[in-house]
């Protein structure tokens, strides 16, 4: 009978060279937080399609007077030879749709659709992103002090919210944009509308954000990393901003998207009312107004600027969710 052979520690375990034998060796990396919520999103096909529209929305915005210019189009060019002066709609078919004209021409006047709805592309995106960054700044510079340092401050600023938001935020933008319409602070004309539309829907919008900017620093002050803050010394507005607000970027990015489309359709609806965007200015919403006049006999004016409407907010809507649940997957 052989007698067992004896080893060493050393000897039994196991080598890493006879482990990884045959196995191609690979360098293990750690992902920060972005990029595993940059791996979540790509996962979702849906949010991905809804930014790469988002994207070319902006991207047409922005070019919108260089692509008029290319294609020979002016937004506020009658063309009364397109109409036809009997019934004042535009020859031929679907509105007068044709290879110069290829979404038709606007009744009465004859103006070319693409280049219509070109111009309030720029003219809605403008509205809707400046009165987004300024209810995000005041919701989030307000949210957070309330949140933060609670108490009396706290219910000054959340009485504040609840004052905001009884506000009967249309009627109270109506009155002001209607009054403000010749001219106001050296302004008229187009800027002065831009201006007054991203003040109103801005300024009355920001509770929303500070709501939500209050909810998550009320979480985040009971943290040990703000509690280790605190033990070396650092004081409220360094905490607030170098170890608060960084950790609110994913909750103010994923509502700032999901804004900007509420922010589209109360532009919209101010020009429909005609105390927004006024002609002969394009706008989607001013579109909208003056093809009620004429749906039941030319659809296809109103077609065009609502499918514009309703494209831009279901893209920013897909992305704010795909966001969402990128950036905090235990919402899902």
């Amino acid at each position: 009978m052989t007698a067992p052979i004896e080893t060493t520690g050393a000897a039994a375990e196991a080598q890493p060279e006879a482990v990884l034998q045959g196995v191609e060796k690979k360098r293990i990396e750690g992902r920060s937080l972005g990029q595993i919520a940059w791996l979540r999103f790509r996962r979702d096909k849906i949010a991905v399609a809804g930014a790469v529209v988002v994207v070319l929305l902006i991207a047409i915005a922005a070019l919108s007077r260089p692509l008029q210019a290319l294609l020979g189009l002016d937004p506020n060019s009658p063309n009364q030879a397109l109409i036809d002066p009997n019934t004042t709609l535009p020859k031929g078919d679907f509105g007068g749709m044709s290879a110069d004209h290829p979404l038709g021409v606007d009744p009465k006047f004859g103006r070319d659709l693409l280049a219509r709805v070109l111009e309030g592309s720029w003219v809605s995106l403008i509205v809707a992103f400046g009165a987004t960054l300024l209810s995000v700044a005041i919701g989030t510079v307000l949210g957070v002090v309330a949140g933060f340092y609670r108490g009396r401050v706290d219910a000054v600023i959340s009485r504040l919210m609840d004052v905001f938001l009884a506000f009967p935020l249309l009627l109270f933008a109506i009155a002001i944009s209607a009054s403000l319409q010749g001219g106001a602070f050296g302004l008229s004309g187009l800027p002065l509308h831009l201006g007054v539309l991203i003040f109103v829907i801005g300024f009355f919008n920001w509770p929303y954000m500070g709501r939500i900017v209050r909810a998550q620093t009320l979480s985040l002050r009971e943290r040990e990393f703000v509690d280790a803050a605190r033990g070396m010394g650092a004081r409220g507005p360094f905490i607030l901003f170098r170890e608060l607000l960084p950790n609110l970027v994913g909750p103010i990015v994923v509502y700032s998207t999901l804004l900007i489309p509420s922010n589209i359709l109360f532009e919209a609806a101010l020009s429909f009312l005609g105390v927004g965007i006024q002609p002969p200015q394009a706008s989607w919403g001013g579109m909208l107004n003056q093809a009620v006049k004429f749906y039941e006999v030319d659809p296809q004016y109103m077609i065009v600027p609502g499918l514009a409407i309703f494209v831009t907010v279901l893209a920013f809507n897909l992305l704010g969710d795909g966001l969402r649940d990128a950036l905090d997957p235990r919402s899902r």
